[in-house]
């Protein structure tokens, strides 16, 4: 079972969605930073990724620029501010991005459930090791 964490700095639709998408998809969900500043959601979303707590993350906020900015700040944790499933897909692929960071602003709840479905299934590629050791 997949661990995630999940963190936010205010519930909407959208951040309901989400939380309900890494349920059904069997995922082990656990919630910090609820409701806090965008750069406390980031950070503490961050190293509970870099620790080994969850095995990925997911940042709400409402551009998902503060929350993706914070979260990278963080040695170990890769956050990717995506817009679509291609993004969130090959950010996955050709990054080893283990952080979703998601706009509240401008996701729909049916693209952040697909962004939620390529972060989730698609798993990185070795080809591209050399590249995200340098990220690290």
């Amino acid at each position: 079972m997949m661990r995630v964490v999940f963190g936010t700095d205010e519930r909407t639709p959208v951040t309901d969605v989400i939380i309900a998408t890494l349920r059904a998809n069997g995922c082990d969900v656990s919630t910090v930073a609820d409701g806090e500043q965008w750069a406390d959601v980031g950070r503490a979303v961050g190293e509970a990724v870099a620790e080994g707590r969850a095995d990925r993350g997911v940042v709400c906020c409402w551009t998902g620029t503060g929350v993706s900015m914070a979260a990278n700040k963080v040695p170990g944790a890769r956050a990717a501010l995506c817009t679509d499933a291609e993004t969130a897909r090959g950010a996955r692929r050709w990054n080893d991005a283990n952080v979703l960071a998601v706009g509240l602003r401008l996701t729909a709840p049916e693209v952040a459930k697909e962004m939620l479905d390529a972060f989730l299934t698609t798993e990185a590629d070795e080809a591209e090791g050399e590249q995200v050791a340098r990220l690290r």
